[in-house]
């Protein structure tokens, strides 16, 4: 493989694609790995980009495809036969496999299940049956398991067979005679002992596995705690189901990553390779339609407190601050507790340590602004609306920053996606909530004094 720029060699692939030179990008990309000839195929419009993919062998057309994007992968295969895609995922690993056919209409994946090998097509049939964001939806069935009566030469001489079929090998899983994973032998302590040791003799008992129903999100996190690079999956009755490794376990943690950010942005289901204005604007309009009400929940808010504003026009010049400080303490107040529940680093169990830890960081930074709002409308028009503007401020930081930790904490409770909570439900919540908060307090101190 060769170490190329992509951004300096686009033009020159650009322009023997325009001139249909087919040999000279054969040349190029034979030589290049497969993510970088990934990362050519989305910087192309789509019939470069079909042009391109076809040209390509098909092991290495089905190493590219594993690593595309879907909507990507979508465009390449609505342009291909049935047979043609059988021939691709037959190359592939059973979960990369799996993830293609998954993403095909319901009977075009029938007939291509129906036209690979039998062997691949029950590893696929049987990856499928699992849910997508699960230990068993990522999870790939090719693994090495011996029986521990095995010896360190049959163990040996058995991945010389699998050489093709399994490519990282961390371990051998040790099964006894039903199938049920008791055991792991390293590489290294198979290549240290004697051929004629069994493996019974040199497993580690004391083990890492992940059931095959657990999340996705868990698995990652076990990876992460324990410095993972492979690891069983076992059903509940303990029996070996397949492997996980890091590889797998990175896309995982891309996707999710992603998946948090595009909630907090108000724009989940999008995927950045996609190019259909129309689904791009199906994704994001419910949840511009949440921000949409809310706000004219807002208005009528405001038109209910219509007398007060009269009463002190200048009270209507901080509203933009007192929601933007709501809104503001309330999102930093959420991304902290939802990347904690993501990463594993704030449970349920610690709702009340965490809301007292919000609250305390708020009252320090309430105060703050209070006293600096204070000063300033103090100069402006006086103490009495300072000290109006300055108490609305303290409340409001201090009801935003439990608010905003409060909802992911419930949503996880109810197995709802913390990051769901993060946009546009926390922002639009604490500028509905803030907006009342302050208009209450400064019509009734206005009544009294």
């Amino acid at each position: 493989m060769v170490n190329l720029n992509i951004e300096e060699i686009m033009p020159d692939i650009e322009h023997l694609i325009e001139d249909g030179n087919s040999g000279a990008l054969l040349n190029i990309l034979m030589d290049m790995h497969p993510a970088d000839i990934e990362e050519i195929l989305n910087r192309l419009k789509k019939e470069q980009r079909l042009y391109l993919f076809n040209l390509l062998p098909t092991e290495l057309a089905s190493e590219v495809l594993s690593e595309l994007d879907t909507p990507v992968v979508d465009q390449i295969l609505e342009e291909k036969t049935e047979e043609e895609i059988s021939s691709l995922v037959d190359q592939m690993d059973s979960d990369d496999a799996a993830d293609v056919i998954s993403e095909l209409p319901e009977d075009k994946a029938a007939r291509v299940l129906d036209k690979m090998t039998e062997e691949e097509a029950e590893d696929v049939k049987q990856l499928l049956h699992h849910e997508e964001d699960t230990a068993g939806g990522i999870m790939a069935v090719e693994f090495l398991a011996m029986p521990e009566n095995a010896t360190v030469n049959q163990t040996i001489e058995k991945i010389r067979e699998m050489r093709d079929e399994i490519d990282e090998l961390y371990n051998v899983w040790v099964v006894d005679e039903h199938g049920h994973l008791i055991g792991s032998v390293s590489l290294t302590d198979l290549v240290l002992a004697h051929g004629n040791t069994k493996l019974k003799q040199i497993m580690d008992e004391d083990l890492h596995f992940v059931r095959v129903d657990m999340d996705q999100e868990e698995v990652a996190n076990y990876f992460r705690k324990y410095d993972l690079v492979s690891v069983p999956v076992v059903d509940e009755h303990m029996k070996l189901v397949g492997r996980i490794t890091v590889d797998d376990v990175v896309d995982v943690m891309e996707e999710e990553g992603a998946e948090d950010l595009a909630y907090m942005a108000g724009a989940p289901d999008e995927e950045i390779m996609e190019e259909s204005t129309f689904v791009l604007s199906k994704a994001r309009i419910p949840w511009l339609l949440v921000a949409f009400f809310g706000e004219i929940v807002s208005a009528f808010i405001l038109n209910s407190f219509e007398a007060t504003l009269q009463q002190k026009v200048i009270s209507a010049f901080f509203i933009p601050i007192v929601m933007a400080m709501g809104g503001s303490t309330g999102q930093q107040a959420s991304v902290i507790v939802v990347r904690g529940l993501a990463t594993g680093d704030i449970g349920l169990g610690d709702t009340k340590r965490r809301l007292f830890k919000e609250f305390r960081i708020s009252l320090f930074t309430s105060i703050f602004f209070s006293a600096l709002l204070f000063g300033v409308v103090y100069f402006w028009d006086g103490l009495l609306f300072a000290s109006i503007l300055a108490f609305s401020m303290f409340v409001v930081i201090n009801n935003a920053a439990i608010v905003g930790a409060l909802i992911p904490l419930t949503f996880k409770r109810f197995n709802i996606d913390p990051a769901l909570a993060a946009a546009p439900f926390i922002s639009t919540s604490n500028d509905i909530i803030g907006l009342l908060i302050y208009l209450s307090i400064t019509t009734f101190a206005l009544r009294m004094f």
